[in-house]
């Protein structure tokens, strides 16, 4: 390439193609386009109820959109069911936090990692060798990921609905790891959060990417964690994209201004 081309731009690791999804007379996510860049850090902002969630809940397989399509690289998803979008490696947290709380947090973390175990209903029943075996690797890898997420050993065999918040959202994380993604959604991670815990997960979040070749993509109120861990921003008010670009050209835009504070503003 001479020093006057212009390099290509990162590959997509995900792209929402004019999609929307409607419930009976209600427009909930109404003609979004966007795209989220391999390797990247994308926020996808907006006021309460402008359709964020849905949106996710389709990017995963829990919603079908009614108009549109979804391509996770070049494969289009549109239609998948949320286990096969978890092996094509998609993984994502909760707003509210979905935690087995009668179950350890070694094993809410092995549940995780139950997309990429070999045996099946037969094996788990007879119990062969190579089904212990794999069973104590999962186990392994799965305080291995609990470690990684900054968590501390004696918390690792305490049940998880007695664990902290902050603890709860970092075994969240760790449950969508052992899924071995290459996309991670997270649906809102540092909320109940204060301002030290939020900062600490905001630097999580960048060593992820980096470490583990993740691209992520966010939903986040806390516009100090989008400014400050995004490279793009897509902003949506009532279902509608009316903004998208670098934090900074967004968070000036007029539009979204006008979608956070009003006309007066």
């Amino acid at each position: 390439m001479s020093e006057t081309e212009t390099p290509p731009p990162p590959a997509a690791a995900l792209r929402a193609e004019h999609v929307t999804k409607t419930f009976g007379g209600l427009v909930a996510v109404n003609d979004v386009s966007f795209d989220v860049p391999e390797h990247s850090i994308v926020s996808l902002i907006g006021p309460n109820g402008a359709g964020k969630t849905t949106l996710f809940n389709m990017l995963t397989g829990l919603y079908r959109p009614t108009e549109g399509r979804i391509l996770l690289g070049e494969r289009d998803t549109t239609h998948s069911r949320p286990d096969v979008i978890t092996k094509h490696g998609v993984a994502r947290t909760f707003q509210n936090i979905r935690l087995f709380g009668a179950m350890t947090a070694v094993e809410n973390v092995m549940v995780g990692h139950h997309a990429r175990m070999r045996s099946g209903l037969i094996g788990s029943i007879f119990r062969p060798p190579w089904v212990r075996r794999e069973e104590r690797e999962t186990r392994e890898r799965a305080r291995e990921l609990l470690a990684y997420a900054g968590l501390r050993e004696p918390v690792f065999d305490r049940l998880a609905a007695q664990l902290p918040y902050g603890d709860q959202r970092r075994v969240e994380i760790a449950r969508a790891l052992a899924s071995q993604p290459k996309l991670l959604l997270l649906d809102e991670p540092t909320a109940g959060m204060n301002p030290q815990e939020s900062q600490a997960l905001t630097e999580f979040m960048r060593a992820m990417r980096d470490d583990l070749n993740l691209t992520i993509l966010l939903i986040e109120h806390d516009m100090k964690v989008v400014m400050g861990v995004s490279e793009r921003v897509t902003v949506l008010d009532y279902g509608k994209k009316i903004a998208e670009g670098e934090p900074a050209v967004v968070r000036a835009d007029p539009g979204v201004i006008e979608a956070y504070l009003g006309k007066q503003a």
